[in-house]
């Protein structure tokens, strides 16, 4: 075996696997600079749930507000984002359970009577940075 070879199979045992891409999440419509901004990144199982695969925050910037996952595994994921305006880390809901705080996901899918469903809001993270956008919406 040559000295090269032997050089190549060592970096190649030593060298950790290349990180996984980034994805940004550009939040728009958010209403005041009070709080968070939260954002989740679901597989389909965890979608809708308080236990997804990625979560990360920043602080609330009226207008847009945008979260940097750096890195994110190739795949089909959905966002779920709201604005934790009072810092509670949770969406504050009425008595009837509609949110008092902005919610919104990704590929803005519709909240009529209830959550989207996951066909709506899912997308596919490829193998390079990305960004996604979708808007915040008040009730």
């Amino acid at each position: 075996m040559s000295l090269a070879l032997i050089a190549l199979t060592l970096a190649d045992a030593i060298m950790p696997p290349p990180a996984a891409p980034s994805l940004t999440v550009t939040v728009d419509n958010v209403r005041s600079n009070a709080g968070r901004v939260h954002v989740a990144l679901c597989p389909q199982k965890s979608f809708l749930k308080d236990d997804c695969v990625l979560e990360a925050s920043a602080p609330a910037q009226k207008g847009s507000t945008s979260v940097t996952f750096a890195n994110v595994p190739p795949g089909e994921w959905a966002a779920q984002v709201f604005q934790d305006e009072n810092g509670n880390k949770k969406v504050d809901r009425n008595f009837l359970g509609i949110p008092r705080e902005g919610v919104g996901f990704s590929r803005d899918a519709k909240i009529v009577f209830g959550p989207p469903k996951w066909r709506d809001a899912v997308f596919t993270h490829e193998a390079k940075p990305q960004v996604i956008r979708l808007a915040l919406r008040y009730f």
